[in-house]
């Protein structure tokens, strides 16, 4: 099944927008895991199976588990997802970018080794450095477009050169175009685009009116659910939005899972909400045509 039609399923089957991401931090394991490494696996497997029947996609990030040498049981971890949640994607959250025989290991590592649905790409390098990733005709791709960091704005707020030297669009916008147009050779390609920025978000949907987004930045980052499915959601044009620390970390006890699921739980409602806000305004505006 392609990823794009692994998210639809999960979102009908699962009735959520919301996608958890896996960033296990050691330090804030509970009880007399706190800053054992060895648990990481056992951490994120509790996690996912409190929430699995509750989202539309996990989103392991993998330096969390690399910068502890857990790459093995990140391993262990998206075979668990395969075999509780066979019908939830799985987006590693890997941020690569890079060109030729380089990227083609990067892709060999993101989707043969770790078997991932998707992976979040950097597209800074151009198109050759998301070739060697199409090759891989079912696998999502998601594109950093406008991201949730303050820093973001130095490089995709800048603006481009347009005709007769004025200003033209800005990077983030240069790149929504590519995605929706000439670089989305399988139709797989997505984008990244924060829940810190709602106005980028709607100018990235205007954009790219039928790609995934895959939405970091509600929860800890202080990202407004309301605005940003409003913002973003579209029928028939998915959205994943994403949070981590707040599921993952919403007890430092021995009830961190069903923490977990509560707040999952909440999260969705909230997110389901908006949803149907969003819906009931555009088929007033429907009728109002």
């Amino acid at each position: 099944m392609k990823f794009t039609d692994q998210l639809a399923a999960a979102q009908r089957a699962n009735d959520s927008l919301l996608c958890v991401g896996l960033d296990p931090e050691p330090a804030k394991f509970p009880g007399t895991w706190k800053n054992d490494a060895s648990r990481i696996y056992e951490f994120c497997a509790a996690i996912v199976d409190a929430t699995k029947d509750l989202v539309i996609a996990f989103k392991p990030q993998i330096a969390y588990f690399a910068g502890n040498r857990a790459e093995d049981q990140l391993e262990r971890l998206m075979a668990h997802i395969k075999r509780v949640a066979p019908g939830v994607p799985v987006i590693l959250d890997a941020k690569r970018g890079d060109i030729g025989s380089t990227a083609e290991q990067y892709a060999r590592e993101a989707f043969e080794r770790y078997q991932a649905d998707a992976v979040t790409l950097s597209p800074f390098m151009g198109f050759d450095s998301i070739e060697p990733w199409l090759r891989y005709t079912d696998r999502g791709l998601i594109l950093l477009c406008r991201t949730s960091n303050p820093g973001g704005s130095d490089l995709q707020a800048q603006k481009l050169a347009g005709a007769d030297g004025q200003p033209g669009e800005m990077v983030y916008e240069r790149i929504a175009r590519l995605a929706q147009g000439e670089w989305n050779k399988t139709g797989q390609l997505g984008l990244v685009v924060g829940a810190t920025f709602p106005g980028e978000i709607a100018r990235v949907r205007e954009l790219a009116p039928t790609l995934p987004l895959l939405i970091p930045g509600v929860g800890a980052q202080g990202g407004d659910a309301q605005a940003t499915v409003q913002a973003g959601w579209r029928p028939g044009a998915p959205i994943m939005v994403n949070s981590s620390r707040a599921v993952l970390y919403a007890s430092s006890g021995s009830d961190f899972a069903s923490a977990a699921r509560a707040v999952a739980l909440q999260t969705r409602a909230v997110l389901n909400a908006a949803r149907s806000s969003s819906s009931q305004g555009e088929n007033e505006a429907t009728r109002a045509r």
